[in-house]
């Protein structure tokens, strides 16, 4: 199909250099054209340029933007969307001044939501996980990264990356899974975490690639989860099936989680709240990116990660929802970048390019997703008019998104 989308307000987040990813100061960069048109042809981009230069030609859809601006659509590189139930008496215990650690010791936390999924028929699984998909489509995300790991045992973890699958398979916007057997000990290993580090690396693992269920490997490498010495283990039982670490890091603790993710070739380290100048150092000169998530500061209250700093220094950053039932139950990816810019401190650009390129490079993606250029998937929205695109995280909860194209159809 032949697709042009004309009048264009802004006709932003395009890569006229190909860039895979953005480091230091290449992310203020969030190239534009003013008053513009968008041409489409069978789910990718062919050409762009000023209404001026309109070319004219036949196409089988015709959109009028209405002077609202278009961008490509949101990746989203770091999620646990699929799980049972709510946790919001969680929630309630926060505001009593319960902290997160305290929580899971009681039971709580990933346990709870492990109990939750274990009673949960796949079916109903996948029922509850399609509208929290459909809700961040709405909301302009196009890819996004789905993660295991409230399962934590071999029938339950592959449960949930059956519904990743299936997924995969229902929803226009591209979806990458990663399993994450290793995100906290299983209720029946309780006392027994090297027996539970077994299951992972001699059972878990060897069944999820019989089945081919997994993109990624995850672990929380974090105080009171599991140390380097096993996340380097279950990485390497990972490596030897081709799965590719994603690493939980430095959320409540500078856990050492950073150093396994380079050590190993992680395509990110994720969190990183707790992050020291010397770990922002060790990944200079890295294929490693940083993700954070600014949700999770907002939610739990804890210190945000030092974004701004990893810039200044010439790294590249991404960031995420972590949209999950415990610390981050927002899936809102405009939000994060907003929050990206509010707590911080990144310039809308540097916030844009950290939701749109380089958390598509977090994925693995960025080839083909995360910008508009000649041949990448036609992945983006279509905003009511607006003054500029610094508007979009200045307006943090007005609706501006008006219509929504993946792979170059309209799905809202």
């Amino acid at each position: 199909m032949k697709l042009l989308v004309y009048h264009i307000g802004i006709l932003a987040g395009l890569d006229s250099h190909g860039s895979l990813r953005l480091q230091g100061t290449e992310m203020n960069l969030f190239e534009s054209v003013p008053n513009a048109w968008l041409y489409v042809e069978d789910g990718k981009y062919v050409s762009y340029g000023s209404m001026a230069d309109l070319p004219a030609v036949h196409y089988d859809k015709v959109v009028d933007a209405e002077g609202g601006a278009v961008l490509p659509s949101w990746c989203d590189p770091h999620t646990h969307l699929v799980y049972a139930g709510s946790r919001e008496q969680e929630f309630v215990d926060k505001i009593r001044g319960l902290s997160y650690a305290e929580i899971a010791k009681r039971g709580g936390g990933i346990l709870n939501s492990a109990d939750l999924l274990h009673a949960l028929s796949e079916e109903e699984l996948y029922r509850q996980a399609m509208c929290r998909m459909d809700e961040i489509v709405r909301k302009g995300t196009g890819c996004v990264e789905i993660k295991s790991g409230y399962g934590l045992n071999t029938a339950d973890e592959l449960k949930m990356l059956r519904v990743i699958r299936r997924i995969k398979e229902s929803t226009p916007a591209e979806v990458v899974s990663t399993f994450l057997g290793a995100h906290a000990v299983g209720r029946e290993y309780a006392g027994r975490q090297a027996d539970y580090v077994e299951v992972v690396v001699r059972e878990m693992i060897p069944n999820v690639a019989k089945e081919h269920l997994a993109d990624y490997i995850d672990v929380f490498c974090d105080t009171g989860f599991f140390t380097p010495e096993e996340t380097a283990r279950i990485l390497e039982a990972g490596a030897k099936y081709g799965l590719q670490p994603k690493i939980h890091a430095d959320e409540l603790a500078s856990s050492g989680g950073v150093e396994v993710g380079v050590k190993h070739h992680a395509l990110s380290v994720d969190h990183l709240e707790s992050m020291t100048e010397d770990e922002i150092e060790l990944l200079k000169g890295t294929a490693t990116m940083p993700t954070v998530l600014p949700g999770t500061s907002f939610f739990l209250n804890l210190p945000y990660a030092k974004a701004r700093r990893m810039i200044d220094r010439g790294l590249g950053i991404a960031v995420a929802s972590d949209y999950n039932p415990g610390s981050t139950p927002s899936g809102d990816m405009k939000f994060i970048v907003s929050l990206a810019c509010i707590k911080l401190r990144l310039l809308p650009a540097e916030a844009m390019n950290a939701a749109t390129l380089n958390a598509a490079y977090a994925m693995g993606l960025s080839k083909d997703y995360g910008s508009i250029r000649k041949g990448k998937v036609a992945n983006f929205f279509l905003t009511e008019s607006i003054p500029s695109v610094d508007f979009i995280p200045y307006a943090y909860t007005a609706p501006l998104i008006r219509r929504v194209f993946l792979r170059g159809e309209e799905i809202l």
